[in-house]
């Protein structure tokens, strides 16, 4: 059985990532229960693209399943190994959250455009808290397990075996935002199958979208795919003017 290690970048330090991090907490108090291996990049100033790809790498010859997770995640789940196992049975890739479409001009995926209009709740999938612990509020999207063609980033999980067979990475050009968006895209090209599967977990984060840095990889990620800014396509790979 392949193990499952955790990739995760954070700011602190692996001490502190270990007793101060949501992540590191919640993998520490169930360890025993559920030991999996963790890639950690401590102290890390890297974009997660490029540690991602470094993590997918790594396992070239040893594979195993890989969960790129926020540092700023709770694991509720006292049986989450077993949720990203059997998940990985279905799908090649899964997440907590996505979308069942995508569509023109779209700029995450619960959102349609950059007013932030969230999607019809029946395209959605998912559910997860926010907040510093539990209880919490809890966003439910739609039903999951659900075949997606967009997941959210801060929990996605996959077998690197079928990665590297689809030649699946992430850009690399795309930081902290829109790296899931690509990644998804590309998987999809690449013939790979995602979904949301049930698993609980607590963010404390919601994002920072409309940031100037959101707002430059949202540019980029648009010269990308070719799409203009009230989301019409141009023809594929034709960059707007």
């Amino acid at each position: 059985m392949k193990p499952i290690r955790i990739v995760c970048g954070t700011r602190l330090s692996k001490q502190d990532f270990a007793t101060h991090s949501a992540l590191g907490r919640s993998l520490l108090s169930n360890y025993d229960a559920c030991p999996v291996e963790i890639r950690l990049f401590a102290e890390n100033t890297q974009g997660l693209s490029t540690i991602y790809n470094q993590a997918i790498e790594e396992v070239r010859d040893n594979p195993a399943i890989l969960v790129f997770v926020h540092d700023d995640v709770h694991l509720c789940d006292f049986f989450w190994t077993d949720r990203v196992r059997e998940g990985l049975s279905t799908y090649d890739i899964i997440g907590l959250a996505g979308n069942v479409r995508r569509v023109a001009g779209q700029v995450a995926w619960l959102f349609v455009d950059d007013a932030f209009t969230w999607d019809e709740r029946s395209k959605l999938s998912g559910r997860v808290g926010h907040g510093q612990g539990f209880p919490c509020p809890i966003s439910n999207f739609g039903p999951a397990p659900q075949a997606c063609k967009l997941l959210d980033g801060l929990f996605l999980a996959a077998d690197s075996e079928r990665l590297l067979q689809a030649g699946v990475h992430f850009d690399e050009q795309f930081a902290f935002h829109f790296y899931d968006m690509d990644f998804c895209r590309q998987a999809e090209r690449n013939g790979l199958s995602m979904g949301t599967w049930p698993l609980s977990v607590v963010h404390e984060s919601g994002g920072a979208f409309g940031s100037p840095a959101w707002r430059e990889n949202l540019r980029r990620y648009r010269l990308k795919y070719g799409e203009v800014q009230d989301g019409a396509m141009l023809p594929d790979g034709q960059a707007p003017t």
